[in-house]
């Protein structure tokens, strides 16, 4: 019987390259695998296409796929299937964008691969004009990661080396987000150990689960982010003298210093050439020096947008949403519409709570807030800390909320607090907690939640934090006042010493 390799090749011989190495990438590398995988639904919406006599009008991705489901090429099912292929591909160029842990990559990119079988299945019969064959599934393997390194230290190998780079560049980001968490963490032990339904415990419990994940390069409890960040420059160093795509990364790690000190000028020297020849990450990023200026390119719109449209038909989900800015910024709110929209579609948060906000204020498109609601609503599920800030705190505000949304609220208001620090995030939950909305009262996190924001505070945020901050005191002085019990009183005395 035929393995899924050898069922994908029987398809298509062009597709089972980007198969057979995004299958063999899932458990070391899944950010490179998710790559393969978009590059796969590339080709094989190109093969549609000449099959049935369609010549694209757009370079990007799910036009290409909107096109196909136009003209009814593909049934409804294969189009939704097509665009979870494109956007969980798309997730492995940025996944420090969606705060997608190790555990989590490897199981979008291990999804992908069985949704590329059975579109292929379903497919087969239209190519072929006959049944698909029966093939048995291989199980995942990681020899990948192992060949990789030898091929990178043993042969001097390019490809390889700018592969384990970027292994540990993901590593690396993901450590960088752990370590935050868990600064946050320690400096609010209260908020976190109080605080049952709190993210710190869903935080833990997925740390736990990707220690238990296969991977290219393992990290020991004493490695840092920046102990990884350095591995991962010195691969990217070796292989951009071959590889473009590494001289990029090495430009990126210039730039932030991967090494040690930063070193934007060279770093950004590097990322123009890598631009030059055709890398569309750098393109990207290049496109955004000139939108906003940077150490040596000053502001150029027209460089921008020369650049951003370039990464944007290569389905670069970030210059999409880059491109989408731009135009807003000249008020060419249709075409911005257009961009962030595309951009939204492709998975991209930040993008999609862009849209919604678009779609609330009616720029560039129809008043729709129903649609608006949905977009702020996925923006949040995947974690930006904006779309976050904001569903929280509307659930707060509704008075119809049930049980289970207020405790999406608090998970969300705590996700902002861990990240970003947010004052607004903090007042919200502290009168939450001070008033019961969440449907308890307590008094010992609330008063540590408005001792951070006035912390962190500007000058009008303390004028709001100031009555809440005595309303909070006198509540704590009438319990006291009425002999509550000695854990009580405690607890009381506690949350009153912080506001002292």
């Amino acid at each position: 019987m035929l393995n899924d390799i050898e069922f994908i090749n029987g398809f298509s011989v062009e597709l089972s390259d980007d198969y057979r190495l995004a299958k063999s990438y899932v458990r070391d590398i899944p950010t490179q695998a998710l790559v393969y995988i978009r590059s796969f639904t590339h080709k094989l919406a190109a093969q549609l296409a000449v099959q049935h006599d369609v010549t694209f009008t757009s370079a990007n991705l799910y036009d290409r796929i909107e096109q196909l489901n136009l003209r009814r090429v593909i049934d409804v099912a294969a189009v939704r299937a097509l665009h979870r292929l494109r956007s969980d591909g798309n997730r492995g160029a940025h996944p420090e964008k969606y705060h997608l842990t190790q555990t989590q990559l490897v199981s979008i990119a291990e999804k992908s691969i069985h949704q590329i079988l059975q579109i292929i299945a379903k497919l087969y019969p239209s190519l072929h004009q006959g049944a698909a064959p029966h093939y048995q599934f291989e199980a995942f393997d990681s020899y990948a990661g192992r060949d990789l390194c030898y091929r990178a230290v043993m042969k001097n190998d390019p490809e390889a080396q700018y592969l384990v780079g970027m292994s540990l560049k993901a590593k690396g980001l993901m450590l960088q987000e752990q370590e935050r968490a868990l600064a946050q963490t320690t400096d609010g032990s209260l908020l976190a150990n109080s605080n049952s339904n709190s993210s710190s415990s869903s935080s833990s419990s997925s740390n736990s689960a990707e220690s238990n994940t296969p991977s290219l390069i393992s990290t020991t409890v004493e490695q840092t982010s920046a102990d990884v960040f350095a591995q991962a420059a010195h691969w990217f160093h070796i292989a951009s003298v071959h590889h473009q795509a590494a001289l990029f990364e090495h430009g990126v790690s210039l730039l932030h210093g991967y090494s040690g000190a930063a070193n934007p000028a060279t770093g950004e020297a590097f990322i123009a050439q890598a631009a030059a020849q055709g890398i569309v990450n750098a393109q990207a990023l290049l496109g955004f020096f000139y939108l906003v200026g940077s150490d040596q390119f000053e502001v150029d719109i027209n460089q921008a947008e020369t650049l951003l449209t370039l990464a944007a038909n290569a389905e670069d989900a970030e210059a999409m949403s880059n491109l989408g800015v731009l135009f807003y910024q000249n008020q060419q709110f249709e075409q911005a519409y257009l961009w962030v929209n595309k951009a939204a579609q492709t998975g991209y948060p930040h993008a999609q709570y862009h849209l919604a906000l678009m779609l609330e204020q009616g720029e560039g498109c129809q008043v729709d807030i129903a649609t608006s609601q949905q977009w702020m609503q996925e923006a949040a599920e995947q974690g930006q800390l904006d779309a976050m800030l904001r569903c929280g705190s509307d659930i707060l505000h509704d008075d119809g909320a049930s049980q289970q949304q207020l405790n999406i609220a608090e998970h969300y208001l705590h996700e902002v607090i861990k990240y970003g620090r947010n004052v607004t995030a903090m007042i919200e939950l502290s009168v939450a907690l001070a008033d019961g909305i969440l449907g308890r009262i307590d008094v010992v996190q609330a008063a540590y939640l408005l001792q951070q924001a006035n912390l962190h505070a500007n000058e009008i945020q303390r004028q709001v934090i100031e009555p809440l901050w005595q309303s909070l005191l006198m509540q704590i002085d009438s319990v006291i006042a009425l002999n509550p019990t000695e854990d009580e009183l405690t607890t009381l005395q506690q949350a009153k010493c912080l506001l002292a």
